[in-house]
């Protein structure tokens, strides 16, 4: 998972005090040293020795020691997954019974219980980020991109060519190009922008709020973007560091180099682009604009 936004986007329609599983981000404060270092190597197959992996620091060992005692913090939290990573923890936390406070409190005092074992203050940045695990989402994905996030951090860092290149992919039958990081098709948190005319206000909000609290919290938002109100938050969610996979209609033509924008994004490992493979110059139609909504809709729902 890209870092995520270090700042606190609740899900307005959501009651953080009920049965739920979360994905829970706490992000390294800037002044503390590493939870750990990247070792390993991405040539070796993952979950073997020698594949990539963290090896915790003193305080990355302080955190692990009290997540042993996770449930002290309320019985009614059970930890299933975390990941350790040199600047972030990621905790997969399920409410097991209905909360008598918001789940943020208890964030909140586990924060401080790895404070007091590492005899330090502050070691994570104000708040967290979160990720509902509603129904239609899968929980194998979401404990695969967890296990799997030193691999991706190692691929980062020792090819980051792989962010500037055009690949040849394969989608749900869809035989594709794309350009930029192709570790955003595995993020389990993606979903389609789509805005419709018919949408009335009330509609066109509640999506607002769903998607910037997705890209706020380290999920990607797919889409053409063609729709004036779906270039408007394409634009508010590059502002807060969101990560997008767009899908554009013409096929990439030879030494394919996006504009400058867009290039210096994918480099950043934020943006993925996904062609369509019309001829070029081929005029956007309402046609177009529905295959690659469709494809927006594929990618979304298509188990990498």
């Amino acid at each position: 998972m890209s870092k995520p936004w270090s700042g606190n986007y609740r899900a307005p329609w959501h009651d953080y005090t009920r049965r739920c599983i979360y994905l829970i981000t706490l992000l390294k404060e800037d002044s503390i040293p590493a939870f750990g270092n990247l070792s390993g190597r991405t040539n070796i197959p993952s979950g073997t020795f020698g594949s990539p992996h963290i090896e915790a620091s003193g305080i990355g060992r302080a955190i692990k020691h009290t997540l042993y005692r996770f449930s002290q913090i309320d019985y009614r939290l059970r930890l299933l997954q975390y990941a350790l990573m040199p600047d972030h923890l990621h905790l997969l936390v399920s409410v097991e019974q209905p909360l008598d406070e918001h789940l943020g409190i208890l964030i909140a005092r586990f924060k401080t219980k790895v404070n007091d074992t590492c005899g330090l203050k502050g070691i994570f940045k104000t708040g967290y980020n979160d990720q509902i695990i509603g129904p239609g989402r899968s929980l194998d994905a979401v404990f695969r991109y967890l296990r799997e996030n030193p691999y991706r951090l190692a691929v980062r860092l020792e090819h980051p060519e792989y962010f500037s290149r055009t690949e040849r992919i394969e989608i749900a039958g869809h035989k594709l190009c794309a350009y930029g990081n192709l570790a955003l098709l595995s993020n389990p948190f993606r979903e389609q922008v789509v805005v419709h005319r018919r949408d009335d206000n009330a509609t066109r909000r509640q999506n607002r709020e769903r998607w910037i609290h997705t890209a706020a919290n380290g999920g990607v938002l797919v889409s053409p973007f063609v729709a004036a109100e779906e270039k408007a938050l394409r634009r508010e969610v590059e502002a807060i560091g969101g990560d997008i996979i767009l899908i554009t209609h013409e096929a990439f033509p030879e030494r394919f180099k996006p504009a400058k924008h867009d290039f210096d994004l994918c480099s950043a490992g934020r943006l993925l682009i996904v062609a369509l493979g019309r001829p070029p110059a081929t005029p956007l139609s309402r046609e177009i604009c529905l295959a690659m909504n469709a494809l927006a809709s594929d990618i979304v729902n298509y188990t990498f």
